[in-house]
């Protein structure tokens, strides 16, 4: 079982600076925390299972199995659902909201979000290939060229660079900096820049790797 780490859902704003205690100028990226809502909560020991609901949305959106998981914990239905693994002592009731006020400034948080769609694109933008001769009679300009063997080994290698969909990947930026806590606009200020377009949905974790245990 994987340990995700205590975390909320949360939307991209856009992207700011300040300056830091030693006068450095920071860029940072505003992210917006919603009200998170426990749907529902597990406990085997230390090891807490925490499902979280992120955004008011209609019934007549959801679909029955769903709606109904929503009422069983008195919920209304949420168009986000996530749950969270990680080890904590801890107890949370459904219904119960999470908000920029369990994290704690300075810490280190791990933000997942899907980058970037980009589209169908070339071997030179997606993999930074040279391409090949612009005169002499050349006439593949940003092709990627040959990419068989001979009789030995006579196949394509794993992972050779082609054309292909660019983007849409989820990525998780490890260990940011929470620059500082806004509880009166329910806002977070990351250090550096996260994965996806403004208005994007991202999750907002407690690093794991990146700080001692007792704050996961």
């Amino acid at each position: 079982m994987s340990i995700d780490g205590f975390g909320v859902m949360a939307r991209k704003v856009g992207m700011t600076q300040l300056f830091d205690s030693k006068g450095r100028l920071c860029p940072l990226t505003v992210l917006v925390v919603e009200p998170n809502v426990v749907v529902r909560f597990n406990k085997e020991g230390n090891t807490v299972r925490l499902q979280v609901g992120f955004e008011e949305l209609a019934e007549r959106k959801v679909s029955k199995p769903l709606l109904g998981h929503y009422k069983k914990s008195g919920i209304s239905p949420r168009r986000f659902l996530k749950e969270f693994v990680f080890e904590s002592e801890k107890q949370w009731q459904p219904g119960q909201t999470l908000s920029v006020s369990d994290f704690e400034e300075g810490e280190k948080v791990d933000v997942i979000g899907i980058t970037k769609g980009k589209g169908f694109q070339g071997v030179i933008r997606k993999h930074g290939f040279a391409g090949q001769p612009a005169s002499h009679g050349s006439k593949t300009h940003r092709r990627n060229g040959a990419i068989g063997e001979r009789s030995f080994p006579g196949r394509v290698f794993k992972n050779q660079g082609m054309p292909g969909h660019m983007g849409r990947k989820r990525v998780t930026i490890q260990n940011l900096d929470l620059f500082k806590i806004l509880p009166e606009d329910n806002a977070l200020l990351v250090t550096g820049s996260i994965p996806g377009a403004r208005g994007d949905v991202v999750i907002v974790r407690k690093a794991i790797k990146g700080q001692a245990s007792n704050n996961k």
